[in-house]
């Protein structure tokens, strides 16, 4: 049976505003919407810890720096997927192992390039989060001035360690959900139903990755020139399990995966959904 599917290649110019729009969209929904528990997450996650940090105080500390880059982050994300699974599905069976591996290939692609934009933004979130500045625009400039523009791609590669293994998990098992919605009902899966899929697949897709989740975090908020800054991932891993136990590794696992479930259901439905809405004809 063929995969039901409301993408379409993305070869026109109309298929790809589709997908930009509605990616972006979507970005922007979750980011937005879930971004208090996203600040708990990090507070929890945080050399200092959740009262030093700030506890419950100014939860959308660093919103704005959100809301400028989660539109284009996603939108990036999702044409890269979109056109990297079209093209792997012209050579590859579109079934069993090989539906799999396109998905899991479609999504790591997307990750790297989104995350050319998403990195900078998560550096002035999170230490904007943990109350270093009094806004994005000063977190901005201090990290700027201290470190120059590399300093906004400190943990770049911890966080592409920690979202490919995310979304080779989440995307193909969002995917396989909706599948097999379909071939119960027989018709494509709704709005809905791709929202429930998308949850489950991030709530669980979360919790595996939580350690990376927890190292990513220490490294970007670290201070510069400390040896968590310049560390790599297993140094990091390391030191944190040798001073504080395999407990350390799974801080702010409850939020997180609270985060990843609610965020995929709203990202990966709102994407699905706003798609419907969007006619072949809207440019």
């Amino acid at each position: 049976m063929k995969e039901p599917s409301m993408t379409q290649a993305v070869t026109n110019s109309t298929q790809i505003y589709k997908v930009l729009l509605a990616g972006g969209s979507a970005g922007l929904a979750v980011d937005v919407t879930l971004f208090p528990l996203d600040t708990i997450k990090t507070r929890i996650q945080s050399e200092a810890g959740f009262i030093k940090s700030g506890a419950f105080k100014g939860l959308y500390s660093g919103l704005l720096s959100v809301m400028l880059g989660s539109v284009p982050s996603a939108a990036v994300f999702f044409l890269t997927y979109e056109a990297t699974k079209e093209r792997l599905r012209s050579d590859l069976p579109a079934r069993g192992a090989c539906q799999a591996v396109t998905h899991m290939v479609a999504a790591a692609c997307g990750d790297v390039t989104s995350c050319l934009i998403r990195v900078p933004v998560e550096i002035v979130k999170q230490r904007t989060q943990t109350l270093s500045a009094s806004s994005s625009w000063s977190t901005f400039l201090q990290t700027y001035q201290a470190e120059g523009f590399l300093g906004f791609y400190r943990g770049y590669f911890s966080t592409i360690a920690r979202e490919i293994p995310f979304c080779v998990i989440q995307l193909p098992l969002w995917e396989f959900l909706k599948l097999k919605c379909s071939e119960r009902s027989g018709q494509p899966p709704t709005a809905l139903q791709s929202s429930v899929c998308a949850g489950v697949a991030g709530g669980l897709s979360g919790a595996l990755t939580t350690p990376l989740d927890v190292v990513k975090t220490r490294i970007m908020l670290a201070q510069a020139g400390t040896e968590e800054a310049t560390g790599s991932m297993v140094s990091v891993l390391h030191s944190l399990f040798r001073e504080k136990g395999l407990t350390s590794l799974f801080a702010g696992l409850v939020p997180r995966v609270w985060l990843m479930a609610l965020g995929g259901a709203i990202f990966l439905g709102a994407y699905d959904k706003t798609k419907e809405f969007i006619p072949d004809t809207f440019l």
